[in-house]
């Protein structure tokens, strides 16, 4: 069969690109500025990628069109769909029925956290031979690609809240009928499509009535809105973490890296790993109580953290020249800036920290999270901020906040001037970084896009720039 996926460049779409040519389709898709490390896994699997849309990426007649959840009517290639009258399904719809259909599914939903946690308990049952299928929306360096089939009955999905398609408005996740069910947490979040959190707990209520009374939910015990959305009901048994009652961690290493796994009281196992942030160790509580109920004891599951390799771009380090190091990070909602910076900070102790944001994501361009962004960035030592063209607000005034305080630590003045400071163009903040940046700090990137490839940029320029 031959399936077409349009708006093959997204995280979840490309993997259900990989999981198509595993069951042995002839896979093509079309997408703009398909950027690594998604394009690279989708080349390496002989993936045929399309620049653009349109009616002429249709002409061989696929058997199926899958499309993404990005694409809307009026779109030159969804029209053509319709017009042509080829056969069309969501990608969510398409990995229920093809992939998910009688397996015990393992689902991660929440506003943040998702793609570490599904990683992280695909390598958990991975080490205790399970040999897990997964889908995750990003590649985990454990495995080298963000999906497989794997050879046993779990499999291991990021359920998202995000719409599913054009034609179906429903959350992904309702789609995946898990038996077990990590819930993370519950923010504001996409509000391009959720008018409000109570919209987002409706949907994570109905991704609640999916799940057997045989299964297990494992859930934050610790969020306000997560027990308000089981307040609307709730069939199936409940295992907290973050809860003294329930799983939780005695801290051996301020940052994170070293941590006692615990359920009430009583000792389960010690982590001891290359990740650091308390919001890891969060993650990490989740996944072993999951794979507790998969059958994997919570010693085995700790053990095999050890050697957990993290997603890319989660606190990655791009590399260092000249003692600057350079990291890249996903993060895009003011919860989880927060977090990375807090964990970036516990492990680097007093040197100089300097945060650079990309207001990429949908929520944060439409700016209802601009009074909280602020605080969130008040950890770092500098702050460098992009202004896109299409941003709906004045970013101006994160910077006037953060300048009107002092620096975090020791009250001093940031090298060359203001504390934080709004670029209108990459090339700029690249040159300020190059000539700001002095051995022992570290250059924090965080963004949802591909940021113009500051990382390497920078990282070219210190190399001319320093010894």
């Amino acid at each position: 069969m031959h399936i077409h996926i349009v708006g093959v460049g997204g995280s979840f779409m490309g993997g259900l690109a990989v999981l198509a040519r595993e069951l042995g389709h002839r896979v093509t898709g079309s997408d703009t500025k398909v950027y690594p490390p998604m394009s690279t896994q989708l080349e390496e699997r002989g993936i045929e990628l399309i620049d653009g849309y349109g009616p002429e990426n249709l002409k061989t007649k696929p058997d199926l069109v899958l499309i993404g959840n990005a694409m809307s009517r009026g779109n030159p290639e969804v029209e053509a769909v319709l017009d042509l009258g080829l056969p069309y399904a969501s990608g969510a719809q398409w990995l229920a029925d093809h992939v998910l259909a009688r397996r015990w599914v393992l689902a991660i939903a929440g506003t943040h956290g998702k793609t570490t946690t599904t990683s992280m308990l695909a390598w958990i049952l991975e080490c205790a031979g399970l040999a897990p299928g997964f889908l995750v929306g990003g590649i985990p360096e454990n495995f080298g690609v963000s999906a497989r089939l794997g050879s046993s009955a779990f499999f291991v999905v990021e359920a998202d809240e995000y719409d599913t398609a054009f034609f179906d408005k429903r959350s992904k996740f309702v789609h995946y009928r898990p038996r077990t069910l990590i819930l993370n947490n519950l923010e504001y979040d996409h509000a391009d499509i959720f008018p409000d959190v109570e919209a987002i707990k409706l949907q994570f209520h109905h991704l609640i009535r999916t799940v057997p009374g045989s299964g297990l939910l494992v859930v934050n015990g610790a969020d306000a809105n997560l027990r308000a959305t089981l307040a609307l009901g709730c069939w199936t048994p409940v295992e907290r973490f973050n809860d003294a009652r329930g799983w939780n961690a005695r801290l051996l290493e301020a940052d994170g890296s070293r941590f006692q796994v615990r359920l009430a009281e009583t000792d389960q196992g010690l982590v001891s790993w290359s990740l650091i942030g308390a919001h890891n160790v969060l993650n990490a509580l989740a996944a072993i109580a999951a794979a507790r109920h998969a059958g994997v004891p919570p010693a085995v599951a700790a053990d095999a953290l050890a050697g957990f390799r993290n997603v890319k771009r989660r606190l990655e380090v791009r590399g260092s020249v000249g003692g600057v190091t350079v990291y890249d990070d996903f993060a895009h909602h003011p919860t989880a800036i927060a977090a990375t910076i807090d964990a970036l900070r516990a492990h680097i102790g007093s040197q100089r920290l300097i945060a650079v944001l990309e207001a990429r994501s949908n929520t944060m361009r439409l700016g209802v999270h601009r009074d909280q962004l602020a605080p969130a960035l008040d950890a770092a030592d500098k702050v460098l901020l992009y202004r896109s063209a299409d941003l709906k607000w004045d970013l101006g005034a994160v910077a006037t906040e953060l300048n009107r305080k002092q620096l975090p630590r020791d009250g001093g003045v940031p090298v060359n001037g203001a504390r934080a400071r709004v670029y209108d163009s990459v090339e700029d903040m690249v040159a300020a970084l190059a000539a700001e940046a002095s051995p022992d700090d570290h250059v924090l990137v965080m963004s949802n896009g591909s940021f113009d490839n500051i990382h390497q940029r920078l990282l070219e320029r210190l190399g001319q720039v320093k010894p």
